[in-house]
């Protein structure tokens, strides 16, 4: 019995402290919880009008109240974001370079500018392993933050450059995560072949783009769809970020 107690007792003890260290100070080293890159397709297959979908869902879901509390959930620590544009191999154009969200003012001049980007001409292919390269490059500038992220939209599957299946494994890659959004087509006029191309598309994704831990696929029913399904990818990433980075604070 007295060595129940003891080993009870042990257990208690090292729960307290597990607690302690979820909680613990945050390391005075860390600069930023989160280095997130987002890219947004824009290949032959989007035309003028997606392209403005697609610039001004992504500005919309920035403004959303949740999204700018997620950004800002912990004082000190801010999430560092940079957008940019990919299509073929040498079609990736910044958008908004490397931006440090502290205030709701930040997100606001990075919502003023997406709103005002126009439209430039690009390739018409699908270079998604070249885009995947591309972010991984820029994040590579952010190596102070305890989580690197690429966000990658598409409304189609790679068809040139390297495949992305073979770029998942390259070095450049290293500890950065890639989710992804994929776009189907115009959901009041093809909805049964939009659910399915959405099907499929995701299918793709989660076989041949994204990686890392707790890496997953958001879905946009068409263009029109996307300021929903960009808002609830950056909720979720944002949340999962900042719970995650609470914990390893105490490792």
């Amino acid at each position: 019995m007295a060595h129940a107690s003891r080993l009870q007792a042990k257990r208690r003890i090292g729960a307290c402290v597990a607690t302690v260290l979820a909680f613990a100070p945050l390391p005075v080293a860390a600069e930023c919880r989160q280095a997130l890159a987002i890219g947004l397709d824009i290949s032959g297959s989007v035309d003028a009008a997606e392209y403005r979908l697609q610039m001004d869902g992504l500005a919309a879901a920035l403004t959303n109240p949740e999204v700018q509390k997620a950004f800002l959930a912990i004082p000190g620590l801010p999430v560092r974001l940079s957008v940019f544009e990919w299509a073929g191999p040498a079609s990736q154009s910044p958008v908004i370079t490397w931006t440090e969200i502290n205030t709701a003012s930040d997100l606001a001049d990075v919502v003023a500018r997406l709103n005002a980007r126009q439209e430039a001409p690009r390739e018409l292919q699908t270079a998604i392993g070249q885009a995947m390269l591309y972010g991984a490059r820029s994040l590579a500038d952010q190596p102070d933050c305890w989580r690197r992220t690429l966000d990658l939209s598409g409304d189609g599957e790679s068809n040139i450059g390297p495949q992305p299946r073979t770029v998942k494994a390259h070095p450049l890659l290293g500890d950065i995560t890639i989710n992804a959004l994929v776009i189907g087509q115009d959901a009041a006029r093809y909805l049964n072949y939009t659910l399915s191309e959405i099907k499929q598309l995701t299918v793709y994704f989660e076989a041949e783009v994204i990686r890392g831990p707790d890496a997953f696929v958001e879905a946009a029913v068409g263009f029109e769809d996307f300021e929903r399904a960009m808002t609830r990818k950056l909720l979720k990433e944002l949340e999962t970020v900042s719970i995650g980075s609470l914990r390893e604070a105490g490792q």
